[in-house]
């Protein structure tokens, strides 16, 4: 079933400068690195972008996995945003920036995979992905850097997760 509003804004994007049509070229595929990795019935970005600007909501969010080994909604979150296949479009389709749009309404759907929310709670709590802990204060002495970092200015931290709305969703 088509989701008019949802197809929007993919199109959106796709035609802030001029409509720009995928010709199923398949050199997205060709060059995608994860395709190539685990093969393209697992994760093809051409049958996303496909499916996307059809604005077929229901055939890309909650996905089950494609195949033993993979997480859920694989066939989205395969993608590692190296901008290859940006590279490659001959029509030059923005095609990671339609797929930040479809990791965000994932992750608005509760969709994203774990590991996603749990980097983001440390960001949210800490200020950086990887807070300091003693083996990383070892390893800066080590390197004849000091062990203490500056403080991490918690505020501007919850100005941009507030301004991008990811408060609401670690909620």
């Amino acid at each position: 079933m088509q989701d008019v509003v949802f197809r929007r804004k993919v199109l959106d994007v796709v035609a802030a400068t001029q409509l720009r049509m995928c010709v199923q070229c398949s050199r997205c595929v060709d060059n995608c690195p994860v395709a190539i990795e685990v093969g393209d019935d697992k994760y093809n970005p051409r049958k996303l972008i496909m499916e996307s600007f059809l604005g077929m909501k229901s055939f890309i969010f909650g996905q089950p996995a494609p195949a033993e080994g993979f997480p859920e909604n694989f066939n989205l979150w395969g993608c590692t945003v190296c901008d290859k296949c940006d590279e490659q479009c001959p029509n030059n389709i923005p095609l990671t920036e339609v797929f930040y749009i479809l990791k965000n309404i994932s992750t608005e759907l509760g969709q994203a995979p774990e590991f996603y929310y749990t980097q983001a709670k440390t960001i949210a709590e800490n200020g950086k992905a990887i807070p300091i802990m003693d083996a990383i204060k070892r390893r800066r002495s080590s390197m004849g850097l000091a062990e203490e970092l500056p403080a991490v200015n918690m505020n501007e931290i919850n100005t941009i997760l507030e301004a991008t709305e990811l408060k609401k969703v670690l909620k």
